[in-house]
């Protein structure tokens, strides 16, 4: 049996962090004498080195007791999906890196790099369309996009153009976002014409979804250099490509401000 504290430098973990894993249930000492300390086999390291592992992973502790339960076979799609948004992450951190970097540039007067997203006015056509309105919560999007391809199935709409959505909301709110989600069809049952739109600040945005609000911050950027125009219509995320077949960096997306001039 090990002590506490021979655990912990074999392990080099605190001990600390020991009782903490205790109290989750994580980790619990093979025994605990009368006097209260606590002692371990020396085969349990193996158990605290797989909630290392987890934890460097970027699992929260709150996960970590439900995984290491899972047979490989049930634990290995979490970890392919975990994999996924370690990638996401490295991306907006490689964004929020250029940020910086442009705007150390900018102080310094430095040349700037070529700018990564080009504006153009463009017109938008009016489209026969599928729409699901919701005030939901940004969380649930993957929801809403969900029950959309549901219902085009269940109608027998046949698809003929890009999923997109519309943000009707006047101010923007993570817990309840007023949202349509879209797919451009043949005419049928529920379909709608969207109108069109004589001009549009647009932008295509390349690589994980993630990475849309550098798309926006772009478009920001040109609306207060053109004070003359306005937005006329709700904004749109415009979907290029499907996710499910496209690996996360050739993902396109064009986001709309529909605008007018003053």
């Amino acid at each position: 049996m090990l002590t506490i504290g021979e655990f912990s430098r074999l392990g080099r973990v605190s001990t600390r962090m020991l009782r903490h894993y205790d109290a989750l249930g994580l980790l619990c000492p093979d025994q605990v004498g009368e006097n209260g300390y606590r002692y371990y086999r020396q085969e349990q390291l193996t158990l605290l080195l797989n909630i290392q592992r987890l934890q460097k992973y970027g699992f929260r502790l709150s996960e970590v007791g439900q995984l290491l339960s899972l047979p490989d076979e049930e634990l290995l799609p979490r970890l392919h999906r975990r994999r996924l948004d370690a990638h996401y992450e490295i991306h907006l951190m490689q964004e929020r890196l250029r940020e910086l970097e442009a705007d150390i540039l900018r102080m310094e007067g430095r040349p700037m790099p070529e700018e990564k997203y080009h504006v153009i006015v463009m017109p938008d056509p009016a489209q026969t369309v599928f729409g699901i309105r919701r005030i939901t919560p940004v969380s649930q999007f993957h929801d809403l996009f969900q029950e959309l391809r549901q219902e085009l199935k269940a109608r027998g709409l046949k698809q003929t153009g890009a999923v997109q959505m519309l943000y009707h909301s006047e101010e923007f709110d993570y817990e309840g976002a007023d949202v349509e989600v879209q797919a451009v069809v043949e005419s049928g049952p529920g379909t709608t014409v969207k109108p069109p739109y004589a001009a549009c600040a647009a932008v295509t945005h390349r690589g994980p979804y993630e990475g849309l609000p550098g798309a926006y911050e772009a478009l920001a950027a040109w609306m207060a250099d053109h004070p003359n125009y306005r937005i006329c219509g709700p904004v749109i995320d415009r979907y290029l490509n499907d996710p499910d077949t496209t690996p996360p960096e050739q993902l396109e997306t064009g986001v709309l401000f529909p605008i007018e001039k003053i």
